[in-house]
């Protein structure tokens, strides 16, 4: 059978925020991922989106495990439905222009100058349904009677969409861009940008320099959690279209605040309560809409489940809320959900059609240009990291490929204990360079996340997608790791094979030493992007002054 590649890498338009970013490639065949990667790791350039530049470069150096002739599959966007590489040896374009309903188009044209194979097969997968297919890599076939939802930023015809696969096919629902105003909150909308990358905006100067962020998801939910929402500050928001432009006056936005609600606001400092509520308000209102949408939904298709991706899937609160209200016989949200994802599903998607049973895979998948391995480990090498861990060191770990996705869960991690305050805010604040507000995240055995939360934990745990309340008698073991709502967003690890060298290493602090888990944070500074090679490891450890780094089966403590 032949190999399938998949690659997300449209073009982006435009000079501010970036319409398209994280772009990715995928080799599939006969159901596996043979190999991955999401550009900035190799690129070290957060959100790349030059794949265009990149990929003759992995043809001509033999990167890619290609044997033959292969099918290609295209991601499209809002913006693009073409590709070009840098000196025109690969063009592809789609045979529909932003298709509607989304969907597969076949008989795309496909040129390629690369190498001695051709392109047999080449086709166009539609944004939406590249996200929801992203989920059979880890959860393999889709179960019948499901709900199939993507919602993110923007994909190629809209921001939502829904299908139905019910007696083996798959029905379109709706695709719309009725939810956009929401959505953008997380990467698109003014105010929660200046307050969010924790700017103090004093004049309309300062601000016109600014350009937004496109990595809002974690701070929004961070910063959320310090306010309530309030139905004052939504019909001001509404009145407002919920300040989605791209451009604000601090004089007349201050006047107005403070007209409107009483207060007596100088900037904008989001260490101020007023900004605190307006998140959260914004917040509650993403949430709503949304579950309001998906009950709507399952009493249209009577759906026993649901699969759910897109860059909006990445809101751990949300997706608590999702799986308290049992709509559902179960809940699927892939780890790459994410457009760093989207070559993931789309080769899923043609291998499918092609009557290749999809793998279901680890999240671990990040393998081109790596040159880290599942490294072998003894007790001695154990003993070592827990006697580091216990004299409150803080520790980087690089083990095997790295992670698909934007979290880090155990192969590119930040470690330390989760016990001490002071040290969570010296990770994240110092180290990390991130802003206040932000929680750190711990790993924890499965049984060990369900003692401290009396709760059952969901598979969507094992890729930190979930927020779960913490007991109050295991508080002051984990005060490191609960956010100021009393929630920890743990990841957790069943089985030693799901990690080897950190299964063992947490069983060993939780047996001999009552250490109920760990830190676990991404292994890299704010906007730089997660380490993804040997000298990555090495240089951004001591970059962040990390007391040591775990990595090929050593403790590494000099970096010269």
């Amino acid at each position: 059978m032949r190999t399938t590649i998949a690659i997300y890498g449209p073009k982006d338009i435009g000079k501010e925020i970036s319409n398209v970013h994280d772009h990715n490639i995928c080799i599939m065949k006969d159901g596996v991922v043979k190999q991955y990667l999401h550009l900035e790791r190799y690129s070290r350039k957060k959100f790349d989106n030059r794949l265009d530049y990149y990929l003759e470069e992995l043809f001509e150096n033999g990167v890619l495990e290609i044997e033959d002739d292969f099918d290609i599959v295209f991601v499209n966007s809002l913006v693009s439905n073409a590709f070009q590489s840098k000196n025109g040896l690969l063009k592809f374009e789609s045979a529909k222009i932003f298709p509607t309903p989304p969907q597969l188009v076949s008989d795309c044209y496909a040129l390629l100058g690369l190498g001695n194979y051709k392109v047999v097969d080449a086709y166009m997968l539609s944004h939406e349904l590249a996200h929801i297919y992203t989920n059979t890599i880890h959860y393999g076939e889709i179960k019948e009677n499901s709900l199939l939802i993507h919602y993110d930023g923007g994909a190629s015809v809209s921001n939502f969409s829904a299908f139905h696969l019910l007696n083996g096919e798959v029905k379109h629902l709706e695709n719309h861009w009725d939810f956009l105003p929401f959505s953008s909150f997380f990467n698109n909308n003014i105010l929660c940008s200046i307050l969010l990358e924790n700017h103090h905006f004093n004049t309309n100067q300062e601000l016109s320099k600014y350009n937004g962020s496109l990595s809002l998801a974690g701070k929004l939910m961070g910063y959320s959690s310090y306010g309530k929402y309030s139905l004052k500050i939504e019909q001001w928001l509404i009145q407002n279209n919920y300040f989605n432009r791209n451009h604000l006056n601090i004089n007349e936005f201050l006047k107005d605040l403070n007209g409107y609600f009483n207060v007596d606001v100088k900037s904008i400092d989001n260490k101020a309560q007023i900004f605190k509520d307006i998140i959260a308000t914004l917040h509650h209102i993403f949430e709503r809409t949304f579950i309001e949408k998906i009950k709507e939904l399952k009493e249209k298709t009577k759906a026993d489940y649901l699969y759910y991706s897109g860059g909006s899937a990445l809101n751990i609160k949300l997706n608590s809320k999702l799986l308290d209200l049992k709509l559902f016989k179960d809940i699927f949200i892939p780890p790459a959900c994410g457009d760093s994802g989207l070559s993931l599903g789309a080769a899923a998607f043609v291998e499918n059609i092609k009557h290749n049973k999809i793998k279901k895979h680890s999240p671990y998948l990040n393998n081109i240009y790596s040159d880290i391995d599942e490294w072998s480990f003894d007790e001695k090498l154990i003993d070592e990291a827990v006697n580091f861990i216990l004299q409150g060191k803080i520790i980087g770990l690089a083990y095997g490929n790295a992670e698909a996705g934007p979290r880090a869960l155990g192969h590119r991690s930040i470690l330390g204990r989760p016990d001490n305050t002071e040290l969570s805010k010296y990770v994240s604040q110092t180290i990390k360079n991130r802003e206040w507000y932000r929680p750190i995240a711990p790993v924890m055995l499965k049984e060990v996340a369900e003692m401290v939360t009396g709760k059952n934990i969901h598979h969507l745990g094992k890729y930190m997608l979930l927020e779960l309340d913490i007991l109050p008698q295991y508080k002051n073991q984990l005060e490191g790791v609960i956010h100021i709502d009393g929630t920890s967003r743990i990841q957790i690890i069943e089985t030693i094979d799901d990690n080897q060298f950190l299964y063992k290493l947490l069983k060993t602090l939780f047996e001999k030493h009552n250490i109920l888990g760990l830190i676990n944070t991404s292994f890299n500074r704010s906007g730089e992007p997660i380490v993804h090679t040997y000298k990555d490891a090495i240089t951004s450890a001591s970059n962040m002054n990390l007391d040591a780094v775990i990595i090929n089966g050593e403790i590494i403590t000099k970096y010269e």
